[in-house]
């Protein structure tokens, strides 16, 4: 059984992106920490094991046998003890590299040639301690070639001391601000999240069917557009709610009146077979008018049907869909109805190559059909109803058309023909009202919308302008190519 994914927890979320960067950084802040430890601890020091190197180069005297001695004083002997906790080494050697004083194990600076200057200072091991040296350079004599070497070495446990003394001042009150700036950041958080919270309880506790807009005033600024956008759903969804009631009000009406047409022939009918004063003509007349009824009814209800299924909220199934096929087919299944009514129905469409539209097929034919079918029943005896399917001259758009040669639909009725059970008066014709809805809604599920306008120009009031609908989708490459299929 698949385990579902526990909702993530913004609180959660905004507390570790609040501490995590502490913990990355603070680690990095202890090195570099220790680093500047390091350098605090090392300067003075080294400044006084120069001066310890410099005493001991002054020290140093050319005898007239052009040999050099070294006398130490007690002042220099103080200088060269330093600390009494470190070990103190010295080295003096002659021009040639023999040792004159010192200890013999202090290794001479790598690749560094003798020079004048201030003391050399760099990191050694001996015996696997770690020592900072000193080293300089002086000249054997004015008259005589020669450098003679003066090193001055210590160990490094005053300086580690130092060095860890600073990094624990400043590290040691971390151990507790972090912590406070964690609890500080949680109740941060806490109370920044209170209002969300709030909100969020006020809409726990609605009526199911409160559907007005949330106060924006009460939510704050950074979930304004969540906020915004609750609210536009909202009045969609009570939209929605409005058309369905009033839907199912006007389907209601609609119905009622077939349905009470059908009790009232079917009683007439058998009160005059019980009775038995009626002729069979007025029989047949009587069971006609129930046929009639019970299939307007049926239309009425195939189409509320059709209808709801337009109306679907869920995504289409789009796929290529031939529009000169399905225009062709849906036209040859109305030719029987505009024979019985002496229309000439007809299609102008090509007849070799394809044109395909991204849709869903049934919802297409469903469209076609509902205006195919209002355009018969509103063409008079001896008209005509076209369908046409075009293509745009640049090839991007195909073009679907019902044109007829009724009494047209004036302007400022083209809106309103496409709201359910709109009928247009004075016409005698027979309809639900619903068949130009569904086109309609369809249409817009496609995302395009029918135009309507007259078939031919206005010249008096004799003139029947007719109908025009027409339908504009994008055109799309057919699978495999151009050319039909066998």
């Amino acid at each position: 059984m698949p385990q579902t994914k526990s909702p993530r927890s913004l609180f959660g979320e905004l507390l570790d992106w609040m501490l995590a960067p502490l913990l990355v950084i603070w680690p990095v802040g202890v090195l570099l920490t220790w680093g500047v430890a390091q350098d605090l601890a090392r300067r003075p020091y080294d400044r006084e094991l120069g001066a310890a190197a410099q005493g001991l180069a002054d020290q140093v005297q050319m005898r007239r046998d052009a040999q050099q001695a070294l006398s130490l004083s007690a002042e220099s002997l103080s200088l060269m003890r330093i600390e009494d906790d470190d070990q103190v080494l010295f080295q003096v050697l002659g021009p040639r590299g023999e040792l004159l004083a010192g200890d013999a194990r202090l290794a001479l600076p790598v690749g560094v040639a003798p020079h004048s200057g201030p003391p050399l200072l760099r990191n050694e091991q001996l015996q696997g301690e770690a020592l900072r040296v000193a080293t300089l350079w002086r000249r054997a004599s004015t008259d005589r070639p020669g450098w003679i070497t003066i090193q001055v070495a210590e160990t490094t446990g005053k300086r580690q001391r130092m060095a860890s003394d600073i990094v624990k001042g400043v590290l040691l009150p971390q151990f507790v601000l972090l912590p406070l700036a964690a609890l500080l950041g949680w109740l941060a958080l806490v109370q920044g999240l209170r209002p969300l919270k709030a909100l969020s309880e006020r809409i726990r506790h609605r009526e199911a069917d409160d559907l007005s807009p949330i106060p924006e005033r009460e939510a704050p600024e950074e979930i304004l557009p969540l906020v915004r956008a609750t609210n536009e759903l909202l009045a969609r969804r009570e939209q929605a709610a409005q058309l369905q009631q009033q839907f199912l009000a006007n389907a209601a009406h609609q119905l009622k009146t077939p349905l009470a047409g059908l009790r009232t022939q079917a009683e007439l009918a058998g009160r005059a077979l019980r009775s038995g004063q009626a002729s069979a003509a007025e029989l047949a007349q009587s069971f006609a008018q129930i046929a009639n009824g019970s299939q307007r009814a049926a239309h009425m209800v195939n189409q509320l049907l059709a209808l709801a299924r337009a109306d679907a909220s869920a995504p289409l199934a789009l796929e290529p869909v031939d529009l000169v096929d399905l225009a062709r087919d849906v036209t040859q299944d109305f030719v029987p109805q505009a024979l019985e009514r002496r229309i000439d129905l007809g299609f102008d469409g090509p007849e070799s190559p394809q044109l395909a539209v991204q849709g869903q097929r049934w919802q297409l034919v469903e469209l076609l059909r509902n205006l195919v079918d209002n355009a018969l029943r509103y063409t008079p005896r001896g008209g005509e109803v076209t369908v046409r399917v075009s293509e745009d001259p640049f090839g991007q758009v195909v073009v679907l058309q019902v044109e007829d040669s009724g009494p047209g639909i004036a302007p400022e009725a083209r809106e309103r023909v496409f709201q359910p059970f709109y009928r247009q008066l004075g016409t005698g014709v027979d309809g639900s009202g619903l068949g130009l809805t569904i086109a309609g809604q369809i249409a817009e599920r496609h995302g395009t919308r029918i135009e309507l306008d007259d078939a031919r120009e206005r010249r008096g009031p004799d003139t029947l302008p007719g109908a025009r609908f027409t339908l504009r989708l994008p055109a799309t490459p057919w699978p495999g190519g151009p050319g039909r299929e066998a």
